[in-house]
């Protein structure tokens, strides 16, 4: 709530007049107040004089009981602007007519704050935001309750052909862990944040070049990354994308993939392991090549030996590209990685727990032998593991049906970078590091606006990224610099005013472009 406050200046005699209103300091742990001067007193009435740089009407405040309100204007001013350029509240009204003004008015609150909702009320009292009335957190479970699985696909089959048409989308899953022992979606599974808890995973799409999140799934946290692409495709052909350029991690890589990649004539990028038995073939082939200069590039930062195959998959013989790379530099870490998945995998198989997706590389670089009286007994194949280091180490392989350049394929591939920046966003600015509902249906709610929260933080970047003038923020930053904008708003006739606009203020607002202009 705003309210006014008195200063006495003894040096003048004047009485100035201020404006303040409450917020919460979440570094400090505390309750502050933030004031803006708005007159002075008149010495003979006590009237409000109103200051001249806020004065935009001669009437305004001359009213001695005029009242005005203040909230913080300039993050949701930002946040409005994207809101206009990427359509999204006309999508959101689309798929929620009833409550879209509600769950920006949360988004808003994920992209500024990244706090646990409850503290939502408190900070609709003091800011600007699109529903403008207060949320409790009442509201705010009814809320994520009531969104149903029809609105959000519907939602995601309109803004994935805003963003898909000629991209390169990056696919890959993060797991995000969980207390909650009421979720069937919360299990036990390999956790990336090497974390001993159970979790849920989370398949998500990215665009290559317009950098921001296309789609997501919620899936069972003990779910394997090579099981999730059937499905996935399946999702994408129901909402609508026929064809797509996918960019996989080697993770991805089955035979019953690649082949389900075929058959819907999506192009695809992905890394393979160079453990691959083909892949291993083709690599034989080119070893005699790699004394000549000319077949090295210099990509990037990297002096490479490159050379590209046409290559035919499958019965049908599949048109397709394989990219090979080998960089004498990485060779050495490459083998010092391979001695620790040798000592990794062999603890695996002695102590009986092995990994399905391992067993190829079991076959080809241990000597299993399983005895009555001794049990399992372990040994390396000492030819394939010196096989590896003297021929393999150093290599990287890109298998491609949609870049036949070998530097733009790999380009291509490194830029996926952007699927890490967003997993970022989503668990430590966006209070997604632990999933703190205990229900299904709260928790799909839940995770939909934290993703509608994830494209206003990614657009935020990807500005800040194109100017030089704000390349020293980061994306909280930016924002906590518009915290001292703020709109005052007074009763009757008197209308409204932004506080005065500092030299970075309009800045933001000339590259945002935000109208400062009440």
């Amino acid at each position: 709530m705003a309210y006014r406050v008195h200063h006495y200046n003894k040096k003048n005699g004047i009485t100035y007049v201020y404006e303040a209103v409450s917020v919460w300091d979440k570094e400090k742990k505390t309750s502050t107040n933030k004031q803006v001067c708005i007159g002075k007193l008149d010495l003979e009435t006590g009237e409000l004089i109103p200051s001249k740089r806020l004065n935009s009407s001669p009437s305004t405040l001359h009213n001695s009981k005029a009242t005005a309100t203040s909230l913080v204007a300039g993050p949701s001013l930002l946040l409005d602007s994207i809101t206009q350029e990427l359509g999204i509240e006309k999508l959101l009204k689309k798929c929620f007519p009833n409550d879209h003004q509600q769950v920006l008015s949360v988004v808003y609150f994920l992209v500024q704050r990244g706090q646990a909702l409850s503290h939502c009320e408190s900070w609709c009292k003091g800011h600007l935001h699109p529903y403008s009335k207060g949320l409790t957190s009442q509201a705010i479970s009814k809320l994520l309750a009531s969104q149903t699985e029809d609105a959000r696909q519907t939602f995601f089959k309109q803004w994935s052909r805003v963003i898909t048409e000629k991209e390169c989308l990056c696919y890959d899953i993060t797991s995000v862990s969980s207390y909650s022992e009421q979720n069937e979606y919360v299990k036990y599974g390999y956790n990336r944040d090497k974390e001993k808890l159970p979790q849920i995973n989370m398949a998500m799409l990215f665009g290559q070049q317009s950098r921001l999140p296309v789609y997501y799934k919620r899936l069972p946290g003990n779910i394997t990354d090579v099981s999730t692409l059937s499905n996935f495709l399946k999702t994408m052909n129901f909402l609508g994308n026929e064809t797509l350029h996918l960019v996989l991690d080697k993770g991805f890589y089955s035979n019953a993939n690649v082949d389900e990649l075929f058959a819907a004539h999506h192009k695809f990028t992905m890394g393979v392991s160079i453990h691959l038995k083909w892949v291993q073939e083709i690599v034989d082939e080119f070893q005699p090549d790699m004394l000549d200069v000319e077949n090295y590039r210099k990509i990037g930062d990297d002096v490479l030996y490159v050379r590209t195959k046409l290559y035919k998959w499958g019965t049908q013989g599949k048109r397709s590209y394989v990219h090979v790379y080998h960089n004498a530099r990485a060779a050495a870490e490459d083998r010092d990685d391979f001695h620790e998945k040798l000592l990794e995998y062999k603890a695996e198989l002695e102590s009986g727990h092995r990994v399905k997706e391992h067993e190829s590389f079991y076959q080809r670089y241990f000597i299993i032998k399983n005895t009555p009286v001794r049990g399992v007994k372990v040994r390396f194949n000492p030819e394939a593991v010196q096989g590896y280091r003297k021929r393999y180490a150093g290599f990287f392989i890109l298998f491609t049906t949609g870049i036949k350049n070998p530097a733009t394929a790999l380009d291509s591939y490194r830029n996926k970078d952007v699927v890490e920046n967003c997993f970022d966003d989503l668990k430590n600015q966006l209070d997604m590091k632990r999933l703190r509902v205990h229900h299904s249906s709260t928790m799909d709610g839940r995770i939909f606006l934290q993703f509608i929260a994830l494209i206003y933080i990614s657009a935020i970047r990807n500005t800040i990224q194109k100017h030089p003038s704000l390349a020293h923020f980061t994306v909280k930053e930016l924002l906590e610099e518009m915290e001292t904008l703020s709109k005052i708003t007074y009763s009757g006739r008197y209308g409204s005013i932004f506080t005065e606009s500092t030299k970075m203020h309009k800045e933001i607002a000339r590259i945002f472009n935000i109208d400062l202009k009440t």
